[in-house]
């Protein structure tokens, strides 16, 4: 989970890991607390609804919302392997405005992530530290991003 501050090669105008983007440093310049414990999480939210049928006729929608973290390499933090599904919202329809409903539980683990910090094990440096997670940004389609913003 420190590859991106351990092992990236920060190479001038080459977008090779998130962390290469102008959003992370600035970022890492508004919270130098956070950026400097390589150790801490920082995570991306993607949503999109789907007809789980793939027939339109059929009346039905799934709302997936999954925690992409992108403090791994290039090559694993993009793997659905690597995925946290968080949320599923199954129904007849879109949960368009009332998706905030549905995600209420993970804002409010997230803030806690970010504020508290949740007590873990580093298996590589044998000690236990306080773990704590911000959200990058989120990656979603126009319609989609408007139901996630309100």
């Amino acid at each position: 989970m420190r590859w991106h501050k351990d092992k990236r090669v920060d190479t001038e105008d080459v977008l090779r890991h998130p962390a290469d983007v102008a959003g992370w440093k600035h970022f890492d310049k508004e919270f130098p607390q956070f950026a400097s414990k390589p150790r801490n999480v920082r995570l991306g939210l993607a949503s999109d609804g789907f007809n789980p049928f793939g027939n339109m006729s059929t009346a039905y929608s799934m709302w997936p919302v999954v925690l992409i973290p992108y403090n791994l390499p290039p090559w694993k933090c993009m793997k659905e392997s690597n995925f946290f599904m968080s949320l599923l919202v199954p129904g007849p329809k879109s949960p368009g405005k009332e998706l905030d409903v549905y995600l209420q539980p993970l804002i409010d683990e997230l803030k806690e992530l970010w504020n508290n910090g949740v007590r873990t094990f580093d298996c590589t440096d044998e000690e236990y530290f306080r773990l704590h997670a911000c959200l990058l940004w989120t990656i979603n389609d126009f319609p989609a991003y408007g139901d996630l913003s309100g």
